[in-house]
């Protein structure tokens, strides 16, 4: 018997595994090349719409410590010195300061509103049944597919017969009934993820309902709370189309968008352009820094309500 003929095959005898180089020196096509090619083209993607994102940005931000003739002669280059003194005409003269304080305590109001409002709701809908349930969930979440501006005439004509229409408080009420859909919708499924033995717990120790949400489930639920009031003050500072309806003979009770607005159709009588990007750098900078402040929160609330 020869010997040889029980040693096992030599590695070059053993076909190239697939992505590993063949006998002729040229790499295999496989799942790792395709994974690689759209990754690639995804990092290209998010680059370009960072570009598209971050460039306005940077540039509203030099444009608003630079003159008019800057602006226009060289917009693309840094400031010649830096005119604090926009912000300053902007906050007094175009009366930002007031319209700042104005958007401060309407979104805060209305957030506060939507969150308390939108998470009792969530949390019925998640965790009780009842007869009817999935026909208001349905409704809260067909919102979000009813476009704002088709309800403008006739939400101004039921704010002004419940006589709230110039007033703070007609606004707040219909941002909170704007933003409930979303706020239903995200929360509803984020409540589902959390554990039934936790609520029986409680409910064993001597827990009502109202407790039981209030001081056991609320907290577990601080993550999607978060996310979700976050998104629902950046959209409710970005408003225009509301408040321009809802307040749009009261201008001591302006938001800061209708402020920025009357300020852009000024500034092309009286050329105040570096006013009106130091007015637009005062909206901007707010958001930004809440959303560097509470970036994690947001990323947790959104992967914890993602896995069941």
């Amino acid at each position: 018997m020869n010997p040889q003929s029980t040693l096992p095959p030599t590695p070059a005898a053993l076909p190239p595994k697939t992505g590993d180089p063949d006998a002729t020196g040229r790499r295999g096509k496989g799942p790792r090349s395709e994974v690689r090619l759209l990754a690639g083209m995804g990092h290209i993607a998010l680059a370009v719409w960072a570009v598209i994102v971050i460039v306005p940005i940077l540039w509203t931000f030099l444009a608003a410590f630079k003159n008019t003739s800057e602006i226009f002669s060289s917009p693309w280059t840094l400031p010649a010195e830096l005119r604090w003194e926009n912000f300053g005409r902007a906050w007094t003269k175009a009366n930002v300061g007031r319209y700042f304080l104005n958007s401060v305590i309407v979104v805060g109001f209305s957030t506060f509103g939507t969150m308390l409002l939108g998470s009792m709701a969530a949390y019925v809908l998640a965790r009780y049944k009842f007869w009817g349930n999935r026909a208001i969930y349905y409704l809260f979440v067909s919102g979000l597919a009813f476009p704002v501006f088709l309800a403008l005439v006739p939400l101004f004509f039921v704010v002004r017969n419940l006589g709230l229409l110039d007033t703070h408080t007609g606004v707040v009420l219909v941002y909170i009934a704007y933003s409930l859909p979303f706020t239903v919708f995200f929360l509803a499924a984020f409540f589902k993820t959390l554990p039934s033995s936790v609520a029986e717990a409680g409910m064993i120790d001597g827990c009502g309902h109202t407790r039981l949400f209030f001081q056991v489930m609320m907290p577990m639920a601080k993550p999607g709370l978060i996310s979700v009031a976050i998104f629902n003050i950046i959209g409710q500072w970005a408003q225009y189309q509301l408040p321009l309806v809802l307040l749009s003979n009261a201008k001591d009770k302006w938001v800061l968008t209708q402020g920025i607005a009357d300020i852009s159709v000024n500034a092309g009588y009286e050329a105040d352009w570096s006013g009106l990007f130091a007015a637009l750098t005062i909206a901007i900078l707010p958001m930004i820094i809440v959303y560097a402040v509470f970036q994690r929160q947001i990323q947790a609330g959104l992967t914890s309500g993602a896995v069941k």
